[in-house]
């Protein structure tokens, strides 16, 4: 399994997955542990119009952890095969390994600014 997660360079989650400044994406084992760590930039423009869910699908990732996102990401990754956990904030590594535990869960709430351009301050 691998989970990808939208860092900055505090290696915090990013507020919003589109304006991140890289990926780090996590190889997990059977035994629900890490793996492997990895670090993907991120590539221009905003999440749902560039094609990182198709870079992410081609890495093998199923899995984002997400502070906000846009309805039309969360479309665009589903179409390529990446769930997504909405609401997540803090440290990527904790959030995986929250995840991992069962401990994290789904806020399901999507930036509905997004599409009209604004930016998602509620996020940030």
């Amino acid at each position: 399994m691998k989970i990808a997660v939208p860092t900055n360079q505090n290696n915090l989650i990013d507020g919003h997955f589109g304006h991140c400044e890289f990926y780090t994406i996590f190889t997990i084992n059977e035994d629900k542990k890490i793996v492997k760590k990895e670090l993907l930039d991120s590539p221009q423009g905003c999440g749902c119009k560039s094609n990182i869910a198709e870079i992410l699908k081609d890495q093998g990732v199923t899995l984002m952890l997400v502070g906000g996102i846009g309805q039309g990401a969360v479309n665009v990754l589903a179409y390529s095969g990446v769930d997504v956990i909405m609401g997540c904030s803090g440290d990527v590594t904790e959030n995986v390994n929250n995840f991992l535990a069962g401990n994290l869960f789904n806020s399901g709430e999507v930036c509905s600014h997004h599409e009209h351009g604004e930016s998602c301050g509620h996020h940030n």
